[in-house]
């Protein structure tokens, strides 16, 4: 009797492509050093910049600006385009594995009116930092290296 040979074929992961937008809020206090809003989300009070898909028909630049309103309570105003981060991750969909290649336009934003009580649902905590306790409390490398490359936009003297 000969062995048969099954063979098995692993199953497609479909790939999407997800683009989101977020941005660093500078706030200039007089005689105090600059502070940037930083949020909490999930049950690890993971800390973060605001940042959420991007919707159809909208531009980077408005979803950022939407984003930090909602997530924040903070109105901005856009000064430029910093970093787009890119990543991968594996996540499951009505009730099947996706593989998502994830794109993140970070913006920088003057502080224009708002208050960071004012957050939606989806954060725990919004608060004002400073750029080296921001640096202490991001969970994500990719996210400190766009408030350095923020910070040295508006603090020339502190750029690496």
């Amino acid at each position: 009797m000969e062995k048969s040979e099954v063979q098995v074929t692993p199953a497609k992961i479909q790939t999407e492509q997800q683009v989101s937008a977020g941005g660093v809020v500078v706030r200039h206090n007089t005689g105090e050093a600059p502070e940037i809003v930083l949020i909490a989300v999930g049950p690890q009070n993971r800390w973060q910049l605001p940042k959420g898909l991007v919707e159809p028909a909208e531009m980077p630049e408005q979803a950022a600006t939407r984003e930090v309103r909602e997530e924040t309570g903070i109105t901005g105003a856009l000064v430029t385009p910093l970093e787009v981060v890119e990543y991968w991750y594996v996540a499951t969909r009505q009730a099947r594995r996706v593989r998502f290649h994830k794109f993140v336009h970070f913006f920088l934003f003057n502080y224009v009116s708002g208050d960071v009580t004012q957050h939606d649902h989806e954060v725990t905590e919004a608060r004002w930092v400073t750029f080296a306790e921001a640096r202490s409390l991001l969970t994500f490398a990719s996210e400190r290296r766009v408030v350095a490359e923020a910070q040295a936009m508006i603090l020339p003297e502190h750029a690496h």
